[in-house]
């Protein structure tokens, strides 16, 4: 089957790290696991059918998330993992859904089954395990989450030894492993799990010593938005612990009010809470904290291209941002791009996605990269992207140089419309013959003054449109004609 902006990747993967400095700031290494890529442009792939773009995702309770395929994963994940070590040690982590205790409990018990051990770190961020993972004596993370998503959804990530996300073709291996031990009986009565606290002051340790030196947060007055999800105590407790002055809102978790009218996808109460504290610098995270987005002390809204901005300048400032390189998405602003440029930086953009951006970044030697979404890898300290890293550097930078506008000074945002139309298929999109027009006519309208991507999502039945111009009528007119032949060819 074709899919339009795939790439099929042909991947040596060991699973152990044997980088000495593995506790040390992060460094790539070729040692670590490995991705060796064979670009083919539109290639020619059989999709998984379990994971998506960001580990398993669906409805606890129906497939892929009933106990049996969970059951199985565990079991599969661990017979994978003797493969290199016969006693190997499992970390899990989940955000604050309800059904997340009950998944990590079917995800331990079968990876018990296979003869692994399971430490337990209860609430803690996803970058919380992948920086755990990577400092201690555990072989693989497992985090229990649905990032974004509403509390009804919930997923399955996997972490290796270096902190990085499994790459497809292990996806891949355990998927058809999984299938295989689908039929067995999970048990009835899965023992709850206990958490071991002192992870997360481990975790924890390692941000603090991630503060730009010389910067004091002492007396800066930081307004949280923890989406009542991961970083709904870390978060605090971090800031605090380095003198800031913090307000945390939507930090009581029940449950069901995970990313519920706050969080990353729902600026507004944020903005508002920083103009009336008169704070410095408002921060927002998703329900498992890998992202972050940001708010300036007159409620402007920085993004992660602006965030990129930001630190790009700084490092750059310092001679440490290697090869004067920037790795974003092919959903990054215009703008981001020839701001850049007149910073004499170049942005390469990598697929959507996290784990493509890290891709791009050790493939090229970049040190920072992410996404507009807020998904930023500082990858001197830690190959994830982390809500509560990427907060502790913004804050740093703000104690150093100022307000967070003036170091996004010169920055314009191109206007732009991200569309979600439901679709019922997901075929290539090459193959759509009113789609392909309407794609031909918004491409030679904008020439070199506006970019279009269309892509389908890896983890929901949508496609998305994106469309940027120098003008917000051409935006709004060529989004909504492409919208409206997706939803004629494909609609649900």
């Amino acid at each position: 089957m074709v899919w339009p902006g795939l790439h099929c990747r042909v991947s040596v993967t060991p699973l152990k790290n044997s980088d000495p400095s593995a506790k040390a700031p992060f460094r790539p290494v070729l040692n670590f696991p490995q991705v060796i890529f064979l670009e083919i442009g539109l290639a020619i792939c059989m999709p998984k059918e379990l994971f998506g773009t960001d580990g398993i995702r669906g409805v606890p309770g129906t497939a892929p998330l009933d106990d049996a395929t969970l059951y199985a994963t565990g079991r599969s994940l661990g017979a994978y993992l003797r493969r290199e070590n016969p006693k190997p040690h499992v970390l899990i982590g989940m955000d604050t859904r309800e059904s997340g205790p009950h998944i990590a409990a079917l995800l331990a018990a079968g990876l018990a089954q296979s003869g692994a051990s399971v430490a337990f770190a209860g609430v803690i961020t996803t970058p919380g395990v992948a920086c755990l993972v990577r400092q201690s004596d555990f072989q693989t993370g497992v985090v229990v989450s649905a990032s974004h998503n509403p509390f009804y959804d919930n997923g399955v990530k996997l972490f290796s030894h270096a902190g990085i996300k499994f790459p497809d073709s292990v996806e891949e291996a355990l998927e058809a492993d999984i299938f295989n031990h689908r039929s067995g009986v999970p048990p009835k009565n899965v023992p709850t799990l206990v958490a071991d606290e002192s992870l997360d002051a481990e975790y924890l340790a390692f941000l603090r010593g991630r503060v730009i030196p010389g910067a004091k947060l002492a007396g800066l007055r930081i307004v949280l938005d923890c989406a009542n999800g991961a970083a709904y105590k870390l978060g605090p407790e971090l800031f605090r612990s380095l003198g800031a002055d913090v307000v945390a809102i939507d930090a009581s978790p029940d449950g069901r009010n995970i990313n519920a009218g706050c969080g990353s996808l729902h600026l507004e109460g944020l903005q508002k809470r920083v103009v009336a504290e008169r704070a410095t610098l408002g921060v927002a995270f998703d329900g498992d904290a890998d992202r972050a987005l940001f708010v300036t002390e007159t409620g402007r809204i920085v993004n992660g291209d602006g965030v990129l901005l930001a630190a790009a300048r700084f490092l750059k400032s310092q001679n440490k941002l290697a090869g004067n390189r920037v790795v974003a998405t092919s959903m990054s602003n215009l703008g981001l791009e020839r701001a850049l440029a007149r910073e004499g930086i170049s942005l390469a953009r990598a697929n959507v996605g996290d784990r493509y951006v890290l891709e791009e970044m050790l493939r090229s030697g970049s040190v920072l990269g992410g996404e507009q979404s807020g998904h930023i890898i500082f990858l001197d300290d830690s190959p994830a992207g982390d809500g509560l890293l990427t907060a502790t550097k913004i804050a740093s930078l703000v104690s150093l140089h100022g307000r967070l506008e003036s170091l996004i000074d010169g920055f314009k945002d191109y206007p732009q419309v991200i569309l979600n139309v439901k679709v019922r298929s997901k075929p290539p999109l090459d193959s759509l013959p009113e789609v392909s027009r309407a794609l031909a006519e918004a491409r030679s309208t904008l020439g070199e003054s506006g970019r279009v991507v269309l892509r389908y999502s890896g983890t929901e039945p949508l496609a998305r449109i994106m469309v940027e111009a120098e003008h917000d009528a051409d935006v709004q007119r060529l989004s909504r004609s492409l919208a409206a032949a997706l939803r004629s060819s494909i609609g649900a």
